[in-house]
């Protein structure tokens, strides 16, 4: 806590030295974040460089009332959701109600596989299921909420993710038909 302390307090006096401390800190880790986002590297770069600008600019309104790494983590999951929603790519969604007959009704989990696989695998979903997917099932807001976050109807919301699991289990079925090697965890 000592060392957020005076990461944060460097960076509100404007420290380079400092700033570039917090950086190489946390840009890794919230770069990962990213293309969980963005697909593309570059764009994914681009995000992350948005959000540390973010950062740096509003400083002055974290008051330690979470861990710093999560204070972070909320401003590049914005500044993402920010830069998809310009793009708008749940423009053409189907609702829910008009996938239930083809959708699958057991829950099933997805097998174990490790974590590169993984983010490969949401990086190959469509923009729009992408953000909501990992809105939903990897930083656990509700449909109400990234309907909020994201200017989208619920039903939209429900149904990019009902598409995103959809498109992970075809994926992933596809693998074993084909007697693919298990992915191992690493």
């Amino acid at each position: 806590m000592q060392d957020e302390y005076a990461l944060v307090e460097g960076c509100r006096r404007q420290d380079r030295i400092v700033q570039r401390q917090l950086y190489e800190r946390f840009a890794g880790k919230l770069f990962v974040v990213c293309k969980r986002y963005v697909k593309d590297p570059d764009e994914a770069e681009d995000v992350l460089q948005d959000a540390f600008v973010k950062v740096f600019r509003h400083i002055d309104t974290f008051r330690f009332e979470c861990p710093l790494e999560a204070w972070l983590k909320r401003i590049v999951i914005n500044t993402a959701l920010k830069h998809i929603r310009k793009e708008k790519p749940w423009e053409h969604a189907v609702d829910v109600q008009e996938l239930a007959p083809v959708l699958p009704q057991a829950d099933t989990s997805l097998p174990a596989l490790n974590y590169q696989y993984l983010l490969q695998l949401i990086q190959e979903l469509p923009p729009g299921c992408r953000a909501v997917f990992n809105l939903y099932a990897i930083e656990g807001y509700n449909h109400p909420e990234i309907a909020e976050l994201l200017d989208i109807a619920e039903g939209t919301s429900k149904s990019q993710y009902a598409r995103a699991r959809g498109l992970l289990q075809q994926k992933l079925q596809r693998e074993q038909r084909y007697g693919l090697p298990p992915v191992r965890n690493e």
